[in-house]
């Protein structure tokens, strides 16, 4: 009796163990409003019944769909069911608001109309996919809806062409993370994607190119080739593809929004249809001629035939970086001026803005554009995406205009995503996930009441230097889940630790869907901040592994596990060589970090510039250069001054002071125009007059190396004191100039 009583025992642990589920509702991402937490889990069986009210029909359709992904078993006793309700009006829901209530035998998913019955079952597919076993999900209850209306992520697909099969997947992941908009940017110089009847050369032309890869094709002759050629790169999608994608993101509840861009960008167009151009002749111009009519012509007839494929709200002109030389020169937009009173070329963009937003205003639609459409005037109705940063974005909510806010340095996937030399090679900049996460939609100098013109967020993938589908998943994720976050999250529920313990259970997620995601980094980041107090440095280490084991060390020495374990921010004084390293199953010690800390004698001492600094690039101002902090690998972090002309400052150091060593550290990235100085002087002074003959030292770091390089440039000193140092740098290139810190010692 004792044995089969055991036996019974051990097969209902058994039970229980394998009921367990590895994720919880609290790890749904993005946050929900409310999550309630219960007992029990819920299974999916084979013939798990859906109800749903003819309202709500497409929800349940969803559902099914991503349910016969599964071999479920059979139900050994009662079945399981779902059933989905539609909210009366009574209960207080938002527009996209949703709540599951999940039993051990009924999931009951509540919403005010299909798009929220769309966002619950994306939710509900999301918690299935975080489980390791699939066939069951956590009890709880979860009441949801989004902060923001527009949750949109782009793709660049004119730079390199993308499947149809990975346009799916791309919108799929998407929907599990609530984004409900695709933005599709489907024509650029290097290729136009969507066939037009009234214009085939499009096309037959316009879709294809020399080279395969961006980069090569952009440094070449820049020349296309025609559909057929056995030499020819690129693709375009049909109509009917492009129909299908409307209806596949759609059934998830994701509006594509489609981009034709005009007036700029349109290479490819002038050299299908040259008599479009101000030249009238192939690879001239790439910028509509304005006072031609054929031009609105053949603008009202592609987009008549755009918006027979998508139904959106918007239609995205682009209307960015349109150059304006060519118009200066062409008689027919200089008459087209005249004629209409227009004073300058940017009023002249206007005027083509303005006609394209009444056409597509008298096709029931609304233009939407990047910043620059508002140069010369901005369109009655249109909606800004602000790129340039968040000034535009904020001039066009101080003039009533909505705004969905897209600005590069914090919304740009295309920007690495670690140190370079680490990555695939990138189109330049440094977006690590937490910046995403960290990123704040409504600017705080906007006033209360033109914060509702801020409509949401995007994040942008530009395919420059992103060739495969592939890539476009490592540059996405988890990049993407950061913002998702963003533009659903109250922005007081946010909180980036609490978000990085929920993200660890969705590796799983992605690895069951084959995503190829960007694998958090081993190395340590080490940050250095002066206490003026104790005239020490504070360290604080940091590392995108999570919960990461770090070993460090101060004497130069290479860690292992053995190594001080960072427990908290610590204290060192004068100057220390920091070593640090993440490890990993107990024993992996990972490569070590190096950071040279160094609390010097001029941190807090005043500069005179005598030459000033760009004002694109003023890091703290007058500060930077003795604040004591050393900048990281991106001048986009307010640590670098930047520099267009010679380099030429004044350190007081207040008294006369004994002086040992003295350097100035520079950064080169020649993918975006900065070098290295050609050589920096130091010289010495007890007056501020009369200075010392100066002690030069050229660099050594070779002009054509692209990958991002840092110099200290620097100097012992044998009996010297001064009250004055004067430092100068040659910019012999005109190119930028990135300083961080004048170390004195």
């Amino acid at each position: 009796m004792k044995k089969i009583t055991a036996i019974f025992l051990c097969m209902i642990l058994i039970q229980v163990l394998t009921a367990q589920t590895s994720t919880s509702l609290s790890n749904v991402i993005p946050k929900p409003v409310s999550v309630i937490e219960n007992a029990g889990t819920f299974t999916f069986y084979k013939h798990t019944s859906i109800e749903s009210p003819s309202s709500l029909l497409n929800a349940k359709k969803l559902l099914e769909s991503q349910l016969q992904n599964y071999a479920f078993t059979n139900a050994t006793t009662n079945n399981t069911e779902i059933e989905y309700i539609l909210a009366n009006e009574k209960e207080k829901m938002a527009k996209e608001g949703y709540k599951i209530a999940i039993t051990p035998k009924v999931i009951t998913i509540t919403a005010k109309n299909i798009q929220g019955a769309l966002m619950a079952t994306n939710t509900l597919v999301q918690i299935q996919l975080l489980q390791k076993n699939a066939q069951q999900i956590p009890c709880g209850i979860i009441i949801d809806s989004p902060r923001f209306d527009y949750r949109g992520m782009h793709l660049d697909v004119s730079r390199h062409f993308y499947p149809i099969s990975f346009i799916k997947k791309y919108i799929d992941l998407m929907a599990l993370y609530k984004f409900n908009t695709f933005h599709w940017h489907l024509t650029d110089g290097p290729g136009w994607r969507l066939k037009i009847n009234s214009y085939p050369k499009l096309t037959s032309i316009g879709a294809f190119r020399t080279h395969n890869d961006w980069k090569s094709w952009w440094n070449s002759d820049r020349k296309y080739l025609t559909e057929g050629d056995p030499n020819a790169y690129g693709g375009y999608y049909t109509q009917e593809q492009a129909k299908d994608i409307v209806a596949y993101a759609g059934a998830r509840g994701i509006t594509v929004i489609p981009e034709i861009e005009m007036p700029g960008h349109s290479n490819e167009v002038f050299v299908a249809y040259p008599e479009l151009s101000c030249s009238g002749k192939p690879y001239v111009n790439d910028v509509f001629c304005a006072g031609n009519e054929a031009s609105f012509e053949f603008i009202e007839k592609v987009l008549t035939e755009v918006m027979a494929i998508f139904p959106s709200k918007y239609i995205h002109i682009g209307g960015d970086e349109a150059g304006k030389g060519d118009w200066k020169k062409c008689p027919k937009c200089q008459q087209r001026m005249k004629e209409e009173s227009l004073k300058t070329e940017e009023e002249l963009q206007s005027y083509l803005v303005k006609r394209v937003e009444k056409f597509l205003n008298k096709n029931n639609r609304n233009l939407l554009g990047w910043d620059e459409i508002l140069e010369g005037g901005l369109t009655p109705k249109a909606t800004v995406m602000s790129w340039r940063g968040e000034k535009g974005g904020i001039q066009a909510a101080m003039e009533n205009h909505d705004v969905i806010m897209t600005p590069g340095g914090e919304t740009y996937f295309d920007a690495y995503q670690n140190i370079p030399s680490t990555q695939p090679e990138a189109i330049g900049g440094y977006l690590p996930m937490k910046r995403v996460y960290n990123y704040e939609p409504v600017p705080s100098s906007l006033p209360k009441e033109k914060q509702k013109y801020i409509k949401g967020t995007q994040a942008q993938l530009w395919s420059e230097y992103i060739p495969t589908s592939n890539h476009v998943e490592y540059m996405t994720y988890p990049r993407a889940i950061a913002l998702s976050e963003v533009a659903w999250t109250p922005k007081e529920n946010k909180n980036f630790d609490g978000f990085l313990q929920r993200l660890q259970s969705h590796y799983l997620l992605l690895q069951k869907l084959n995503v190829n995601y960007y694998h958090p980094s081993t190395l340590v980041e080490v940050f250095s901040k002066p206490d003026l107090t104790m005239q020490k440095n504070q360290i604080n280490f940091t590392s995108e592994i999570y919960k990461a084991n770090i070993r460090y060390t101060l004497d130069g020495s290479t860690p292992n596990m053995n190594a001080e374990k960072y427990e908290a921010p610590f204290y060192v004084g004068g100057e220390v060589t920091i070593k640090a390293a993440v490890v990993t199953n107990e024993s992996v010690v990972h490569e070590a970090t190096t950071f040279y800390a160094n609390y010097h004698k001029a941190i807090g001492k005043k500069v005179k510039f005598n030459t000033p600094w760009d004002k694109s690039y003023p890091a703290q101002t007058e500060s930077t250069l003795t604040n004591g902090i050393i900048g990281t690998i991106t001048y986009s972090d307010k640590q670098w001054l930047g520099y267009t002309t010679d380099f030429d400052v004044v350190v007081d150091m207040e008294n006369n002071t004994s002086l040992n060593k003295i350097g100035l550290r520079f950064m080169q990235y020649i993918g975006a125009g900065v070098y290295m100085p050609k050589w920096v002087t130091f010289s010495f002074s007890n007056d501020g007059t009369n200075f010392t003959n100066p002690i030069k030292i050229d660099n050594d770091v070779s002009d054509t190396d692209r990958k991002l390089s840092f110099k200290t440039f620097e100097t012992k000193l044998i009996n010297t004191s001064a009250r004055y140092i004067r430092v100068q740098a040659d910019n012999a290139r005109r190119q930028f100039l990135f300083t961080d810190e004048i170390l004195v010692n």
